[in-house]
């Protein structure tokens, strides 16, 4: 793969032309996760509100095409099948295929690209579209920097992944669109989810926590049965069911969970897709989980939660709009984002030493936050 480096001259002069950009054709790259995906969609939206006319194509990777995939503002998906190209480098099959992926991205004629990813591959792709306007961050990883005409300013320590975004609106002019996020789940979806809900003995209408106790870090975790313990406080205290959900991997901890307790949890995990999943966290009661994809899902959807964090510092990664459902441990040695266990030192204490009572405490809050807005809306529509 042969890259040119770009020419500082000619990229001055066309950052200069940014405030009269007027594209026509543009490519909105982030790939992954999950999590990343849902901080990308207010630029989506202000971009659909920027530029009403374009059209717009995300390219995202194969498992997250469902998210966006018939998003009203969404008018292309570009599929980045990680199996099929990251390998480039030593599979025959693999390079060809990521010749033929960066030939189509040539032949789109994109004029204007951004990349939300902000590494090398992600960089080059921005790159080899030849597109006229191409963005990115100044801090990106890998020398993604490089492949860029206009760089956004370095994230600070604290700043959350939607306002980093978002800073894309300061370049391309729409910084008084507010950053809206629109998971866009349709009336369709909403029947699947109550369809799946009546089918496992949750009735329509019928409040229930979701919870979600997985997480792709191992060291995100919280310990199984302190999760059991709070489904039977939920359920006795309350008088609330709960769900647990998670995806085809997860179900044996969630199955673990589940047998755990006393008061009959319904276990969902491993049979609703992702916009099922999202329906179904919709219509909850209120939502436990990490910091982890359907965490930022519930924080989109704006609904009562509990975060249970360690490793992550929730001021970057935490739900966006609703900090204040963060519970965790403040220990000198967190963030330190560390994946796996056997690379904590102090025997992940910022899980195993989280108990019970601070996370039911903040979900008692949260319920009863929701139960005094109802009755504040009666009070004022009487």
């Amino acid at each position: 793969m042969n890259v040119a480096p770009v020419d500082p001259a000619q990229a001055k002069s066309r950052a200069a032309d940014f405030s009269k950009v007027d594209a026509k054709r543009i490519l909105l790259i982030k790939p992954s996760s999950l999590g990343d995906v849902v901080h990308a969609l207010p630029v989506l939206h202000g971009l659909r509100k920027r530029f009403p006319e374009a059209h717009i194509a995300w390219m995202v990777a194969t498992p997250f095409i469902p998210l966006v995939a018939n998003h009203p503002d969404v008018d292309e998906i570009v599929e980045f099948n990680r199996k099929k190209l990251a390998r480039w480098f030593i599979q025959p099959a693999s390079l060809l295929a990521f010749r033929n992926f960066s030939r189509a991205l040539k032949s789109a004629r994109y004029d204007l690209v951004i990349d939300l990813q902000g590494l090398f591959r992600s960089g080059y792709f921005t790159w080899v579209t030849g597109a006229k306007w191409r963005v990115g961050f100044a801090d990106a990883r890998e020398m993604a920097p490089m492949f860029y005409n206009k760089r956004l300013p370095k994230r600070s320590a604290d700043e959350h992944a939607v306002e980093h975004n978002y800073r894309v609106a300061e370049a391309l002019g729409f910084t008084r669109v507010k950053p809206t996020i629109d998971l866009a789940i349709t009336d369709d979806e909403r029947l699947r989810a109550k369809s799946i809900l009546e089918g496992v003995g949750v009735a329509e209408g019928a409040e229930y926590a979701a919870v979600l106790p997985s997480a792709r870090w191992e060291t995100k975790q919280w310990l199984p049965e302190r999760f059991s313990e709070l489904i039977d406080r939920i359920a006795n205290e309350r008088g609330l069911r709960s769900v647990i959900m998670g995806a085809p991997d997860e179900r044996e901890l969630c199955a673990k969970i589940a047998n755990r307790c006393t008061s009959s949890p319904v276990d969902i995990s491993g049979t609703t897709n992702l916009r099922e999943l999202a329906a179904i966290i919709e219509k909850a009661a209120v939502v436990v989980c990490h910091d982890s994809g359907p965490m930022h899902l519930a924080a989109a959807l704006d609904r009562p939660m509990v975060s249970i964090l360690g490793p992550t510092n929730p001021l970057r990664t935490g739900p966006w709009g609703h900090q204040d459902s963060v519970v965790r441990r403040d220990l000198d040695c967190s963030p330190c984002y560390l994946k796996r266990l056997s690379q904590c030192r102090y025997d992940h204490s910022c899980m195993k030493e989280l108990p019970v009572e601070p996370v039911y405490a903040r979900l008692g809050v949260m319920l009863d936050r929701k139960v005094g807005s109802v009755d504040k809306q009666i009070r004022k529509d009487l």
